[in-house]
């Protein structure tokens, strides 16, 4: 009896590091996001960072590499502005459950791998026609990260009388 537990035992400590990184396995080391540049479409996008090199037309999608490191964008459309914009990279919480499932080797190949950050699912990059270029003293909109947001209609009737 006490070989059969000394076998599990041995066992597990072996096969346990192998199968470590369960964002990796999980989520994986890529994810899309969607680009969009309001108030135009057909935008070009060049997006990078140390992970590579990425190119969208707008509005659409892009699969990237997750990282630690923001992802640079720059889209450009004839007749705007060339817009610039940093994608921030997020740290994902629930990776911390690595540290019981696969211990610290399974948190440093999620952390190795880029596992364990995230990118927003969607994000605008605002662009400025060239006839605006300081035509208004209001500054540029600035990028922002887009979540979907859950909206409430209320039906309203109306009764007249007469």
């Amino acid at each position: 009896m006490r070989t059969i537990v000394k076998a599990s035992v041995i066992c597990v400590a072996v096969i346990a590091p192998a199968i470590g990184g369960c964002a990796s396995i999980v989520r994986g080391t890529s994810q899309s996001v969607a680009i969009s540049t309001p108030p135009v479409t057909g935008a070009v996008c060049d997006l990078s960072s140390s992970e590579g090199s990425w190119q969208v037309s707008t509005p659409g999608a892009v699969t990237v590499e997750r990282s630690s490191e923001d992802i640079q964008a720059r889209c450009k459309k004839d007749g705007y502005q060339d817009a610039v914009a940093v994608i921030p990279s997020n740290f994902e919480g629930w990776t911390v459950g690595n540290l019981v499932f696969g211990g610290i080797i399974g948190l440093g190949v999620d952390a190795a791998t880029g596992a364990i950050n995230k990118y927003p699912k969607s994000f605008q990059i605002p662009m400025v026609p060239l006839q605006n270029v300081g035509a208004s003293a209001l500054p540029a909109p600035t990028p922002a990260a887009v979540e979907p947001k859950a909206t409430k209609t209320k039906a309203t009737t109306t009764a007249t009388t007469n």
